[in-house]
């Protein structure tokens, strides 16, 4: 299921292209001008011309999105230069270069019903059907968890301003409080998410943030998530991590396999996505459309919402 909306600002993208540094002709001219003068200028305008080149980008178009599970290696082919000239580095470019399509995540993208637990939309419905338990069972669970951590998460919302329960009810939804962190490898459900063309190009900054992951360690080719790519305690979108992940436990990482650094990680994204600290979360509140930014889903956003509320009781 797909989680968390793509930031608009990701590795700050050329918007057509996708990728960083690159523009139209006319906005190098301006920017040679600024540099090297009019008269160096007309030498550039005639080396441009001479090559035949309407069109300047420092690094790669973006790939073509797909239809078809047997384009699937073209795609690849064509992103590893886009990755290269974003600055992916060996690691990275190796682990694409081996990816392979992931058939749940294109299971996924071409009959969105195939996923369950999302298309419930009453909240005790929807918590039944995606922890497998009835929706008591869930909140009592939940509860349980935020007071055997009380003091973890009393420090969390003094800092982010996001409750206890609802960073113990995400955490519930997404992994039974690190249960099961998934079965498919993150980097191939990343890519193959990206290349789909229902998808194209929104996620491939979670992509590419896939593979600086790798290039950091934070991951490996084989580590496994979410369908779509998501990783750690809290599944988050590659991308959201690079951008919001918070070392809480002070050893000198930002780690989605550590509990305390991905509730943070959790709390500082709502947060900076405009959480209001001590304010209600229900629906139609402020909080509540924040949850937005987590999954994009009406369905699963009440659902934090209602069983939330209920921890608290």
């Amino acid at each position: 299921m797909i989680k968390q909306k793509s930031p608009e600002d990701f590795f700050a993208v050329c918007f057509q292209q996708r990728r960083r540094h690159c523009g139209t002709v006319e906005n190098m001219h301006l920017r040679a001008i600024t540099r090297f003068g009019i008269s160096r200028m007309i030498n550039l305008n005639i080396a441009l011309f001479s090559a035949g080149l309407s069109l300047l980008c420092f690094e790669a178009v973006a790939a073509p999105c797909i239809t078809q599970k047997n384009q699937f290696q073209g795609y690849v082919r064509a992103f590893a230069a886009e990755a290269q000239g974003s600055g992916i580095k060996q690691r990275g470019l190796q682990a694409l270069s081996s990816t392979e399509l992931s058939g749940i995540t294109w299971r996924f993208e071409s009959n969105p019903r195939s996923q369950t637990g999302t298309l419930q939309s009453d909240p005790a419905a929807f918590l039944a059907k995606r922890s497998g338990s009835g929706a008591d069972a869930f909140i009592n669970a939940t509860r349980n968890i935020v007071r055997q951590n009380e003091r973890a998460f009393s420090a969390l919302e003094r800092q982010y301003g996001v409750p206890g329960s609802v960073l113990a009810t995400i955490w519930g939804l997404e992994t039974s409080w690190g249960g099961y962190l998934g079965g498919t490898p993150i980097v191939s459900g990343a890519v193959t998410l990206a290349s789909y063309c229902r998808r194209h190009p929104r996620f491939e900054a979670h992509a590419l943030a896939a593979l600086e992951l790798v290039d950091r360690g934070v991951i490996g080719v084989s580590t496994k998530g979410g369908p779509s790519g998501e990783l750690g305690h809290m599944q988050f979108l590659a991308g959201n991590w690079v951008k919001f992940g918070v070392d809480a436990n002070g050893d000198g990482r930002a780690d989605p396999y550590n509990p305390i650094d991905a509730l943070a990680t959790a709390a500082n994204m709502l947060n900076s996505n405009g959480w209001r600290a001590g304010e209600p979360f229900g629906e139609g509140s402020g909080n509540f459309g924040v949850l937005s930014v987590w999954n994009d889903s009406g369905n699963y956003q009440r659902a934090i919402a209602y069983a939330a509320e209920r921890v608290r009781k």
